[in-house]
This record gives C-alpha cells, structure tokens and sequence, in this order.
C-alpha cells in the first residue's frame, strides 16, 4: 500500500497478517456448542421481550404500560438487529448448519431486505472497507463523512440530513442499496435497480403491514396508541443502531484509503486496513451485547464470520499486537466516539475542512508519538 508502506515494513506487515491469522485459527478450531447455546439464549431472550412488549401494549390505556411495553418491544428490536441478525446474516453460525441460523435464510424484523443487504453490506463494505469511491457505506452515498470527499454545497446540509438519517436509519439502509448516487452520474441506470427495488417493496409491505396495521388493528380501540408505540420502538431501534455503526466507523482518525492504495493487497495489509479503518466503544457486558458486540468493531472487521461473542475475548490481544506492531487501537466510551462523529459531521459541511491526500499519513514514529501521549 503506497500510502501505508511508512507504517510497517512489508515483512512487519505480513508478520502482523500472521498473528492475525492465528487469532482467527484459534477461535475457528474452538468454536462449539457454548456458542450455539448463546445465540440461541440470545433468541430466546429477544422473542421473549417482543411477546411481553406486545402484550403490554393490549393496556396500553394505562401510560406506565404503554410505556413498559415500548421499551421492552425496542430491547426486542434492537437485540433482533444488533446481535441476532447482523451476526447472523454474516454466516457467524453456518458452520452449525441449523437452518435457522443459516446466513442465506434468514431474514430479520427491517424493512431492509437480508438479500440486498448481503451484498452491500457483507460484500462490498466489509471487502472494500473504508475504500472511496468502492465502499459505499462510507457517508451512505448523503453525508460528507471523510475529509477526501470533494466538498459540494450540498453537504452544508450535512448536520440535518444525519438526524434524519438517525430517525429513519433502517429507510436509509434499505434505499442505500438502490445506489441512487451512481443513478445520478449515469454509473447506473433506474431499471437496473428492478430487482433490488422488487425486493424492498416485499419486504417494506411485509414490516409496515405488521407494525402499523395487524398489530394496532388486534388491539381495538387502543390501536392509534399501538401504532404509536410500534413506531416509538421502531425509532428507538433507528436511533440505537445509527449511533452504533457511525461510532464504529467515523470518529476521529478513522482513515479512509483510495483504490490505488489498496491495489493488489496482501493478507496482511488488508487486516492492517481493517485496523486503521475502524474503531471500538468501551463499555459493560450487556452493552456489548445490545450492541451485537460492534462495540468491537476492530475485531469484526478483521474477523467479520467469527461469532461476535467471541469478539471480547480476543479485543486484548488484538490491542497487545497493535501496540506491538506500534498502530493505532482507537477505542473510547460512546458519548466520547458519539461527540467525535458529530464534530467530524458538522465540521466537513464545510468547504474548508478538506484534506489533500498526500497529507493524510502518518509515519510509524508518529503514531508511537501519539499513542505514548494518549
């Protein structure tokens, strides 16, 4: 990697790519039923929370019910989210071949479809992470979220178009596969999109006719208050995952690389761009697990189809080789991760908060310098 090649020296790198490698060997060989067991508590414990959630809202003329009912039915949404089917859909747990928690089967309660996000998500993002121009999940084809973006008056509305990406964060996921920036500069045209479009009109009917007509409609004369609550949950569920990704993904010294960089990468330059182009969030263990443990989201970008459980038992060691091999291990506590993305948000809808790329690298004494301050 030309713009990386200061960091490690090539055999540094490829010795890094090793011990990476031997992580992943180890967990691989050691996988068995206590992981089984817990995705499956982990079900359990979510169709749970949606049943109480659900019933709660049968009274919901009493507020502190609508109210538990709210809140247990978004636990529910977001656990189906974050540590169900994200993890799920990555194939963490195709090795069980149970077909429940197979990766090709599974569909989660989103109005994105598990298809579509298959490809954007655990094909184009998690192979071309943090690449411009490759990985689309890099400002979702709306935000100004990375310095080398070329600024346009547009993004002057970068801070709106985030809370409204917030709010709605599981639209935004289900309209991000249609790629409407590529229809605009002609990459794309609107009728290759059919299939993706057939796709996200099944699965938005199926979710909106679940949420906003059959269950308000058991509830009787409650339902305007069920609507209100399946939404409030729906929102919540929006809210929680949006601060998660972007907290993994964009806070400060989060870098972003350019094709050329990364053209004919190695094994181990493409975990050292995993590592450069990722960040943790510190916190509990039920934190870790409400966030479908992208808390670790070093660990899952070096080891996407590793059960995510397993992500806290390797983040120390991963840490320790880092500091090893003198790179970066941005991690920090989500109000700290979260003000640093909302800092970085406001400040590229600007014009003058750009970056030439040739100024974007550090050296390896550089980052020695910096992590011996931190």
């Amino acid at each position: 990697m030309t713009g990386l090649q200061d960091r490690l020296t090539p055999e540094q790198v490829e010795e890094f790519g090793r011990e990476m490698d031997a992580i992943r060997q180890r967990i691989v060989a050691d996988l068995g039923k206590e992981d089984v067991d817990y995705i499956h508590t982990v079900i359990r414990t979510q169709r749970a929370l949606e049943v109480v959630g659900r019933s709660l809202l049968f009274a919901g003329f009493f507020p502190p019910a609508w109210v538990a009912g709210v809140g247990t039915l978004s636990l529910a949404k977001i656990l189906d989210n974050m540590e169900i089917g994200h993890n799920v859909m990555h194939g963490q747990y195709d090795w069980t071949r149970d077909p429940a928690l197979s990766s090709q089967r599974f569909e989660w309660d989103n109005v994105a479809p598990a298809e579509n996000w298959r490809h954007s998500h655990n094909y184009m993002h998690h192979t071309y992470t943090n690449i411009l121009d490759k990985d689309r999940d890099v400002g979702y084809g709306i935000l100004r979220i990375d310095p080398d973006q070329k600024w346009h008056p547009y993004y002057l509305g970068n801070p709106a178009y985030a809370v409204v990406l917030a709010f709605i964060f599981q639209w935004g996921v289900m309209l991000h596969d249609l790629e409407f920036d590529r229809i605009v500069k002609g990459e794309r045209t609107w009728a290759d999109t059919k299939e993706v479009r057939e796709r996200m009109l099944r699965k938005a009917a199926r979710q909106v006719g679940k949420d906003y007509v059959l269950f308000p409609a058991l509830t009787g004369p409650l339902a305007p208050l069920t609507f209100l609550g399946n939404a409030t949950a729906n929102v919540v569920r929006n809210l929680w995952a949006f601060s998660i990704i972007f907290c993994g993904h964009f806070p400060a010294d989060v870098e972003s690389f350019t094709e050329e960089e990364t053209e004919n990468e190695t094994r181990g330059q493409w975990y050292l761009r995993q590592i450069l182009g990722s960040a943790n969030i510190t916190g509990g263990p039920l934190f870790h697990i409400l966030t479908g443990n992208l808390s670790h989201q070093i660990e899952h970008h070096l080891f996407p189809d590793i059960p995510a459980r397993r992500y806290p038992q390797i983040a120390g060691e991963v840490r320790a080789i880092c500091r090893k091999y003198g790179l970066p291990y941005n991690t920090g506590p989500l109000h700290r991760q979260l003000a640093s993305v909302a800092k970085k948000i406001v400040k590229l809808a600007l014009p003058w908060n750009g970056r030439p790329r040739e100024e974007k690298s550090t050296t390896l004494d550089e980052d020695r310098q910096r992590l011996a301050a931190a």
